[in-house]
């Protein structure tokens, strides 16, 4: 059956949309690379001018480094892992509430509070679906 599904996928034209899809896939996350180290860059120059670093700057810096892993990780697997994204959310959520803290209202950071909760469960999710069609490779082999 399996060997049915990649003979139809292998068709002449699903090979040739295949590696523009792969080159710009490629492009892409290069330029992303490169606008997240510029990026990171210029806001450590600011932080430089300011003289000050908060928490909220190293939250940005992690998000700016949490990027550029995305980035590494597909270059090295040729896929994402799905739990890096949802890791870089929680890192912006509570980025937001440090910097939005004293003027927001209770129960908006209550919502925030919830929002990390609910994708804190979604990363142990799918990581362990990840762990889970690591082994069915491994056994498929």
């Amino acid at each position: 059956m399996k060997k049915k599904i990649n003979e139809l996928l292998n068709t002449g034209m699903n090979k040739g949309l295949s590696w523009t899809t792969i080159a710009s896939e490629k492009l892409l996350l290069a330029i992303i690379g490169i606008s997240t180290c510029i990026a990171s860059a210029i806001y450590l120059y600011e932080m430089l001018m300011e003289q000050r670093i908060d928490l909220a700057d190293l939250f940005m810096l992690f998000i700016y480094a949490e990027i550029l892993a995305m980035v590494g990780a597909f270059y090295s697997t040729n896929r994402i892992p799905v739990t890096l994204p949802i890791i870089v959310a929680i890192t912006a959520l509570c980025r937001l509430i440090i910097m939005q803290t004293k003027d927001m209202d209770g129960m908006m950071v209550m919502w925030e509070a919830g929002a990390i909760l609910v994708l804190a469960v979604a990363a142990y999710v799918m990581s362990l679906k990840d762990k889970l069609s690591l082994e069915k490779l491994k056994d498929d082999k």
